[in-house]
């Protein structure tokens, strides 16, 4: 019995590095492949996306977001044909920009944009924060679908924020679940106190930032695209009163 037991262990012993190689092997082959995908697409799949149109550089899509702002602005938008788009992207998605905002009903991205279905790939939640969902919607973007920008759009006269302020003057919490906002957006609100400027101004530009930062430093996916050069991360303010998008340097 001694004998049959020591060929069970030194059998067990063999097993467990080879499972062990195996996912080791697959975890690496998914690695390279989310670093290649990007290239395979542009070299080989181009042809066969949706919206070949959407197979941009980061600089390329930012100046695509522009232009389509500036057609908004002045009242030139140019519509789209959504009966064929709707076609077209039954099967897959390639949008040439992700946009984080906020859940605001006066903002509409793929409106303030001029943008047709399947452009934008777009978060929405009130404070237009980077938390654990949201930077991995914002991965699979740009790992799954090689989006080559992200935009963290922010906006005036944010209740999100104001709301958040009023919780740290009066020191009195929220009613629901509006204090996890408020954790959220206090750190922004927090660094940009100061004794000039509107104190909520400051700090929606300054939440902007902070999750621009958030995004590029996000490991593993969003800061190697970042570093690879292919993606980028800006931030913008919507203007209320005339729908401009001021980019944040």
């Amino acid at each position: 019995m001694h004998a049959d037991r020591s060929s069970n262990i030194s059998r067990s012993l063999m097993i467990k590095p080879s499972r062990r190689s195996l996912l080791l092997s697959l975890f690496a082959f998914s690695t390279v492949g989310m670093r290649l995908g990007a290239n395979i697409v542009n070299a080989n799949e181009a042809k066969r996306l949706p919206k070949p149109d959407n197979l941009l550089s980061p600089d390329a899509a930012l100046r695509r977001l522009v232009e389509g702002n500036d057609r908004f602005v002045q009242g030139a938008s140019r519509g789209g044909d959504f009966e064929r788009e709707r076609q077209i992207l039954v099967d897959g998605q390639n949008p040439y920009a992700a946009v984080l905002t906020c859940a605001d009903s006066r903002i509409a991205p793929e409106l303030a944009f001029d943008s047709g279905l399947g452009d934008l790939f777009v978060c929405r939640l009130a404070g237009n924060f980077a938390n654990d969902v949201t930077v991995a919607s914002m991965e699979y973007a740009v790992a799954v679908l090689n989006t080559p920008l992200i935009l963290v759009l922010g906006h005036d006269h944010c209740g999100a924020i104001d709301a958040t302020i009023k919780s740290l003057n009066d020191d009195k919490p929220a009613p629901g679940h509006i204090p996890s906002l408020v954790a959220a957006l206090a750190p922004a609100v927090q660094k940009s106190r100061q004794p000039t400027g509107d104190p909520s101004a400051n700090a929606i530009r300054q939440n902007v930032i902070d999750n621009v930062d958030t995004l590029k430093s996000a490991g593993p996916i969003l800061n190697a695209a970042v570093e690879q050069n292919r993606l980028k991360v800006v931030g913008g303010l919507y203007r209320l009163d005339t729908g401009r998008v001021d980019l944040l340097n």
